[in-house]
């Protein structure tokens, strides 16, 4: 049983990794395509929101493709990190009342990723680099 499981952690990553992909870049989606909704705020072009509306557009889609996951998954990790200290932290000291518990979520999924990698289905993966 054990070892049928095993059998499967790779495929099981691939799936944790672009549902986590799909699920990040609708924050992007949401900042800079207004879509599906607009955010409650005006997010100003080249702000730090912006900014990081962007990473999670495009940031999101190579986590979906699974293209440079590593270092892309670094990068999205950090900018969860900050998020939680720049935006949620000093509302708060608890994650449940300061609304950063997705936040920080991300960041340790994301930080996951850079040491197990893509998983089975990935273009990393398909292009040898994994």
């Amino acid at each position: 049983m054990i070892a049928a499981l095993n059998n499967q952690s790779l495929r099981v990553l691939s799936i944790l990794r672009i549902m986590t992909g799909l699920l990040f870049a609708a924050h992007g989606t949401q900042k800079i395509l207004n879509f599906p909704a607009p955010p409650e705020w005006e997010v100003a072009t080249f702000s730090m929101p912006w900014f990081a509306g962007m990473m999670e557009l495009f940031g999101g889609a190579l986590i979906v493709l699974g293209l440079f996951t590593r270092p892309v998954a670094f990068l999205l990790s950090g900018l969860m990190a900050s998020a939680y200290f720049i935006a949620h932290a000093p509302q708060n000291f608890y994650p449940i009342l300061n609304a950063g518990d997705a936040a920080i979520l991300y960041c340790f999924i994301f930080l996951y990723f850079v040491f197990s990698g893509p998983g089975r289905w990935s273009l990393d993966a398909k292009m040898g680099r994994e």
